[in-house]
Order: structure tokens, then C-alpha cells, then sequence
């Protein structure tokens, strides 16, 4: 970190939505991109967490629960990826509404919501602000910096569609989670990593999570 640079953090904020290997991916992206991070977990998402990785995420113990998870594939292989260095990690209980990111003279690069689940949709869409993470995103919105709202359901109802209309109207990326298979992904972390990388691209930070389509049928598999 540049410390002759003011910070300026993206905030990842992960909902209660099945869909935790994602959140992961993108968090590992951005650290590799040197990006700063302040990451928000709601209530909903550690039970996710938990189901998902066997392991809690704690707000005492955060740091430690976050490296246990960032180093897990989403294959449930426990030490798939080196150590993450978590030194511009900040993170931020998602019932302090009195945090850095709950204010728009905070100064970030925007929020990515990965994954997000309806009831966080339905939340940002209505301005409900009812913890640290839909605030976060109703601060971002209304300062118009970049918001990707990655969303994890299936079917969706036509209520659901309505609130995603609603952010996209206000200048909200909608990005379904959904895997893409020209990549030439050989398993599951291919296709997490294939989702996160689209969700870094909509962020516009550089990356190196899948191959990028050529114009080349077959191009994958020739490689």
C-alpha cells in the first residue's frame, strides 16, 4: 500500500445468498489487483458461510476466519490458494451503522454485493438501510459511484424483477451470477472464478480469472 496516496477501499459487502466460493473469488481478485478492501458480511451470510465452509466467520476473530476462507476452493479444498495478504482489509460488523462506509464523505471506489441475495435486492431497492450493508449500497447509489449487484436466485419472481429494474434505473450494474462455459472450464472453481471476474470487469479492475472470448470457435479447448 502507497501510503502517500489517501485510501480509497472498494466495499464488498456479502449477503445471507447461497454463493459464498463467489464472494471468495472476487475478494481474492481484488487483493491481487492491489486493490484496498472494506468488506461487510451480513447476519444471513455468516450462517451462509458457515453451511458453505464448515467454518464461522467471527467479528473478533475476522482476519483469521477470513484468510481460512479465502484460502478454500470452491471445491471445498481447504488450502487451494497461498496465504491472502490482508493488510488493506478493513472490515466492518454489519449492524455498525456508524462505519466508514454508512457515510458518503467516506471515500471509496464504489460496492460490490457478492453474492446478493432478494432480500438485500429488495432492500437497496427500497432505500430500507436496514444494516451497514443495504446503507452502504444506498450511499453508493446516491453518490452515483459504481454499484454491482450480483445476484444469486433462481426462478425469479416478478417482484424480484421489479427491484432490479429499480437499481438499474438508478445506475446499479445487475449482474446474475451465471457461469459461462466457452471458457474452457475444466471444473467448479473455473466457473466461480468465470462469475467473479465478470463482476471485476463491471468494476473495471484488471484481472486474469478466465479466458476472455477471441472471435475463436473452440478456442478453449485447443488449448
Amino acid at each position: 500500500m502507497d501510503d502517500s496516496k489517501p485510501r480509497k477501499p472498494w466495499v464488498v459487502g456479502v449477503s445471507g445468498a447461497s454463493g459464498t466460493p463467489y464472494a471468495a473469488a472476487v475478494l481474492r481478485g481484488l487483493l491481487q489487483a492491489g486493490e484496498a478492501v472494506d468488506l461487510v458480511v451480513s447476519r444471513a451470510a455468516r450462517l451462509t458461510v458457515l453451511d458453505e465452509t464448515g467454518a464461522p466467520f467471527r467479528d473478533a476473530h475476522w482476519r483469521e476466519d477470513l484468510a481460512r476462507w479465502l484460502a478454500r476452493g470452491a471445491d471445498g479444498t481447504a488450502e487451494r490458494f497461498a496465504g491472502a495478504d490482508l493488510a488493506d482489509v478493513r472490515y466492518w460488523a454489519a449492524g455498525d451503522l456508524a462505519a466508514g462506509p454508512s457515510s458518503g464523505s467516506y471515500g471509496v471506489k464504489g460496492m460490490l454485493i457478492v453474492p446478493a441475495s432478494t432480500a438485500c435486492v429488495a432492500g437497496v431497492a427500497l432505500g430500507l438501510s436496514k444494516d451497514l450493508l443495504q446503507r452502504a449500497a444506498s450511499v453508493t447509489l446516491k453518490e452515483r459511484r459504481p454499484l454491482v449487484v450480483a445476484v444469486r436466485e433462481t426462478p425469479l419472481s416478478g417482484q424480484t424483477l421489479r427491484h432490479l429494474v429499480t437499481l438499474d434505473e438508478a445506475g446499479a450494474v445487475v449482474l446474475p451470477a451465471s457461469p459461462a462455459f466457452y471458457a474452457g472450464a475444466t471444473d467448479i472453481q473455473d466457473l466461480v472464478d468465470f462469475v467473479a471476474g465478470r463482476v471485476l470487469d463491471a468494476a473495471r479492475v484488471p484481472h486474469k480469472l478466465y479466458r476472455r472470448w477471441e472471435g475463436e470457435l473452440g478456442g478453449a479447448r485447443a488449448e
